[in-house]
């Protein structure tokens, strides 16, 4: 399949912005979803044909009430671990649907593929980092410092959902070189561990 210039240039900013959203979703999974959710209702950005469903004012209502019980649930301690565990997959799903939902491709394959490999994919390095981090403060702190994290997380997902609105290639470029600089660090210390 060929595109035109004119595809290129609008399927770029719309997978860059799919991209900056899906990272937001790593750290939340339903803020990035109902800030996507609203710009298809109010036409910031156009929804791909096949994906009208996510502009639609039942979905806003469903993603903001489940945004505001995550963003809350992740403050109840042991319940932000049980969330890490079922987060990853969920936010893999969100990243794809946010990274698909902006794609304007008359094939499905490559809509949902593309969705798949660069949304999903983004979502579930930032979700997995994420996880761990969240491990890592309930090992060393009990737990303590489990409420900073979340403030933080939360912070960052609705201010990368926000400016990646804002400027999607900007922001899609800086979350694709943090994702592939996450890999190389992940490569380099297996390939240490392994010759040891």
């Amino acid at each position: 399949m060929s595109f035109s210039s004119e595809e290129i240039s609008t399927l770029i900013p719309a997978l860059l912005l799919g991209i900056g959203l899906s990272a937001a979703s790593g750290f939340r999974v339903f803020l990035p979803l109902l800030v996507g959710n609203l710009a298809g209702k109010f036409g910031v950005y156009d929804l791909a044909d096949n994906m009208a469903w996510m502009g639609d004012s039942t979905t806003t209502i469903v993603l903001a009430v489940a945004a505001v019980f995550e963003l809350a649930a992740y403050y109840i301690p042991v319940v932000d671990n049980l969330l890490d565990t079922i987060a990853m997959p969920v936010a893999v799903a969100a990243g794809t649907i946010l990274t698909s939902s902006f794609l304007q491709i008359d094939d499905p394959m490559l809509q949902w593929g593309l969705g798949l490999v660069a949304g999903g994919g983004v979502a579930g390095t930032i979700q997995a980092g994420t996880s761990l981090l969240r491990l890592g403060s309930t090992k060393f702190t009990g737990g303590l410092g489990n409420n900073l994290i979340a403030s933080v997380e939360n912070g960052f997902s609705a201010v990368l959902s926000i400016v990646a609105l804002m400027l999607p290639i900007f922001i899609g470029a800086i979350v694709l070189y943090f994702v592939v600089w996450i890999w190389r660090k992940l490569i380099k210390q297996r390939r240490q561990k392994a010759s040891v």
